[in-house]
């Protein structure tokens, strides 16, 4: 039984650690392939890997922990949309596990949470940045990347959680 949840623990901070180290060096490895990797929306990835295989908990821990790092650690984003980041990823832990307590269907649950979370951030951002408190556009990344993004996050909790990968509370 220990050894069990020594390892459950073990591959949890495991993937935390790679989840944060690869946040804070993705402008250095966006460089090195030659692609913009903040359109994969790899924070959201490592969510959606969190939901997958490790228990309920972890994705709030990351939804905290990666904004934080990119933001402290990466130097990136600006503190206001590390903070919007954080909250659409809390948003989409929430809503996720919501739905799918309520109706056992992932492929339903992660597709409302994704959608509804960016929805969340897209109004947040548009507020803030009639506010000041950012520059830039609304949409960075491309609805078509991000349409692919979450079908292929849904298409993979689907199959995960169909195969019995899903997390424990």
């Amino acid at each position: 039984m220990k050894k069990t949840i020594t390892l459950k623990v073990s591959g949890t901070l495991l993937l935390d650690a790679i989840a944060i180290v690869f946040i804070i060096f993705l402008g250095d490895l966006s460089r090195i392939v030659g692609y913009p990797l903040h359109t994969l929306d790899p924070m959201r990835m490592m969510i959606i890997l969190a939901f997958a295989f490790t228990p309920r908990w972890n994705g709030w821990v990351l939804a905290i922990a990666l904004p934080a790092a990119a933001f402290f650690l990466g130097a990136h984003p600006p503190m206001a949309k590390a903070i919007l980041m954080g909250l659409e990823l809390l948003l989409n832990v929430w809503l996720f596990w919501y739905l799918y307590d309520k109706t056992k269907s992932s492929i339903l649950s992660i597709l409302i949470s994704i959608v509804f979370s960016k929805v969340f951030y897209y109004i947040l951002k548009y507020l803030c940045i009639n506010q000041g408190w950012l520059t830039g556009n609304i949409m960075d990344t491309g609805l078509e990347i991000q349409l692919i993004t979450t079908l292929v996050f849904t298409l993979f909790i689907f199959i995960v959680f169909q195969f019995g990968g899903q997390s424990k509370k």
